[in-house]
Formats: C-alpha cells, structure tokens, sequence
C-alpha cells in the first residue's frame, strides 16, 4: 500500500494556504489555485505543514488521501516555482508562431492549424521550431501539450511531427524487398 499520504507538505515562504470545510486555496508568488476537499480526506495545517489523513479505514479513503497530498503539492509548486513543458516541431517547413493568446501552427497539412491558449498558460515560441508552456496549474500544462502533441504525433519512419523536448523517438526500419 502506498505511503505517500504520510509525508507531510512543507510550506515553502510566501506561499499562503487557506482551509475551509469544502475546498483548499493556495496563494504563492505566481497566482492563485483552488481544489474542493474531498469527505474522506482529513487535511491539517500545522505550523508551516499540511498533513493528509484517512477519514475512516476503508480502501478508497487510503486511496485518496495519497491522491490527495500529491495534488496539494502540486498545487504548492505551481505557485512557488511554476510548471513549464518544452515541445520541437521536427519535420520540413514546420513552424510555431505566437499571435497573442493563439497558437498558429505550419504542421504540413493544407491549412495552419490555430489554438487558443486557456487563461492561466503562457506560451512563447524561442524558434520557429520550438513550443515552451508555462503556468501554476501541473494538469492544465500537461494536457495542453498533449494536445499540441495530438495534432502531428511524430511517426515511426521519419521521425517527422510534434515531440516532447525530451522525447525519444525510435525509427522503424523501412521495409525491404
């Protein structure tokens, strides 16, 4: 069984967290979030740490306490530090360009693809090649890279398409006579 509920979270200075009975607001450096509390989570703030505890002993309490914590933290993050994901358009004549709050992509089809950036993510473009999200909220980061990735996944025989920073992407053989 996981143990993750158990560790507590460290308050970082300048990051501000307030309690109520339905939900839990962090306020740092870079902005603010909110999640509601669930009923089987009991949640402590205890000078400078937030403790996550089971309300009863039943599997889905466990469960979700460990769940829990692990969003809280990176909610503590998000306003602390901040999250950030790296995307590179390989492949001839893909490009990013930023216009304003929309995302305008060349990714070899017959039209530009256009995205529109959710409030909360901030987007820069460094080379015509190069995508960078940045924002407070992990999830929110996360699936708007995916779904930038979603548009020309990269392909197994060139290589070519949207590919995370970090991505590895093994080629295929081509196939022989």
């Amino acid at each position: 069984m996981s143990r993750v509920a158990k560790n507590p979270i460290v308050i970082p200075k300048g990051v501000e967290i307030s309690l109520t009975a339905e939900q839990i607001a962090v306020k740092g450096g870079l902005g603010r979030l909110q999640r509601a509390l669930n009923p089987l989570v009991k949640v402590e703030l205890q000078d400078g740490h937030l403790t996550f505890a089971p309300t009863d002993a039943s599997r889905e309490s466990h469960a979700l306490s460990g769940t829990f914590r692990a969003l809280v933290a990176g909610m503590v993050a998000g306003v602390d530090k901040g999250f950030e994901k790296r995307l590179t358009l390989v492949g001839v004549g893909y490009k990013a360009q930023i216009q304003g709050a929309k995302l305008n992509l060349s990714l070899g089809f017959s039209h530009p693809v256009v995205r529109d950036m959710p409030d909360g993510i901030k987007i820069e473009a460094p080379t015509p090649t190069e995508i960078v999200l940045k924002g407070v909220d992990k999830q929110l980061v996360g699936q708007m890279a995916a779904d930038i990735r979603a548009i020309r996944p990269p392909e197994p025989y060139k290589g070519k398409g949207v590919r995370y920073a970090n991505e590895v992407v093994v080629i295929k053989e081509t196939k022989k006579k």
